[in-house]
């Protein structure tokens, strides 16, 4: 049975399944979206609801411990978006920076967009944080959220009213066909999520095809993230993932079809633009040391290394070293701790005033039997900061392996 506004449209459909199909093979590239039309206004008492629900959340979000109010690195995103949208699209849009370390970003219809801290980590340049946002503001423009909670609720209603029947039935034979209908229609609701993130891809390519920033970022992004979690796969000893085929209940394309056809779309012209790496970088450097934190406290080894690694490419830093000091360390194997002492001492080469560097190469040391070098290095890092939170306790350590 098909259901009320289970479809994206046809065009949109059919260009982005030859692409995911034969990514390799000549197609056009994503087309720049009309001039825009202005953000959608709410029809009716449901959608007015809707509208109602997004601005309560949004009060709350502004309010949020998680919200990151630094004035730069907002006003860095907004750019990002403006850049990749244009000013008309990018003035509809408040966009909000969530220290939350996971690889998202999230548009409602009235226009809040939340960026993770988790995705400013990943991304390596404004080219790819401005594919992913492009991305999602493709999904405000085309109003997909509203399409996908009015086909929700024409599902849910059909399922609701077949389920008073088949009770009334009892016929073992009606419910056999009630649990077929329960899968068509949820399978259904899932396919036109996947559509939609199709065409999403499609409008967010658009946008960067007609931009300054280099359209092929969105492939890169996720061909890193297909890396990343094979990266945490294997470290978990679980098989590795296959990121070219969809479940039937997925609401995404699978990763590899999507770095496909997200390449095969871009404009031709791609290497005369940038890719504001620089950029990108000497706005995230304040931040990294935090993000890294983070994401090391998820408990993702694999995942973690690989991403500490990735942002080494360009070349060690002292934070990068101090970061995967902290992974090993946290670990605890005694193999790890030895490395975590290696890491902690070339992070301490490169930038001796890295307080925590010291801090986390005389615990390491102190674990490794090697205490009076251990003991210099906590001395060193209570002369860097006499007021950290634990100065007591690394004080109360120093005294008695002192002894």
């Amino acid at each position: 049975m098909k259901l009320p506004m289970l479809a994206v449209s046809a065009a949109a459909m059919i260009f982005c399944g030859s692409a995911a199909a034969a990514p390799k093979a000549k197609v056009q590239p994503a087309p720049v979206p009309p001039p825009y039309a202005g953000a959608y206004q709410p029809q009716g008492v449901d959608e007015i609801g809707l509208w109602r629900d997004a601005d309560e959340d949004e009060r709350k979000l502004a309010n949020s411990a998680l919200l990151i109010r630094d004035e730069k690195l907002n006003a860095y995103v907004r750019s990002a978006l403006c850049t990749a949208v244009g000013a008309d699209r990018c003035a509809s849009a408040r966009i909000y920076v969530v220290r939350v370390p996971a690889f998202n970003a999230s548009m409602t219809p009235n226009g809040t967009m939340q960026v993770f801290s988790g995705l400013l980590l990943r991304a390596r340049s404004e080219a790819e944080l401005a594919a992913v946002l492009g991305h999602e503001f493709g999904h405000f423009e085309r109003r997909h959220t509203l399409a996908q909670y009015k086909a929700a609720r024409t599902g849910t209603d059909l399922l609701s009213w077949a389920a008073v029947l088949t009770s009334m039935s009892g016929s073992q034979a009606k419910y056999s066909s009630f649990d077929n209908l329960q899968l068509s229609v949820l399978g259904g609701l899932a396919k036109f999520g996947r559509d939609q993130e199709r065409e999403a891809d499609l409008i967010g390519l658009g946008y960067l095809n007609g931009s300054s920033l280099r359209p092929s970022a969105a492939s890169r992004v996720w061909r890193n993230l297909i890396l990343e979690r094979e990266a945490s796969a294997l470290e978990r000893g679980l098989r590795k993932p296959d990121f070219d085929r969809v479940a039937f209940f997925a609401s995404h394309p699978a990763n590899g079809e999507r770095a496909d056809y997200l390449y095969a779309l871009a404009a031709p012209n791609d290497e005369n633009k940038e890719d504001g790496a620089d950029r990108y970088e000497a706005v995230m450097e304040k931040w990294l040391p935090l993000f890294l934190d983070d994401q090391i406290k998820l408990n993702d080894f694999g995942g973690s290394d690989f991403i500490i690694k990735r942002l080494a490419e360009a070349g060690w830093t002292a934070t990068l070293w101090r970061a995967r000091g902290d992974l090993y360390r946290l670990r605890g194997n005694q193999r790890d701790l030895m490395n975590a002492a290696d890491f902690y001492g070339k992070a301490v080469e490169l930038d001796p005033s890295l307080a925590e560097a010291q801090r986390g190469l005389g615990l390491s040391l102190l674990k490794t039997g090697r205490s009076s070098e251990g003991v210099v290095a906590l001395r060193r890092y209570l002369e860097l900061k006499p007021d950290a939170a634990d100065a007591s306790m690394i004080g109360m350590l120093v005294q008695k392996e002192a002894k």
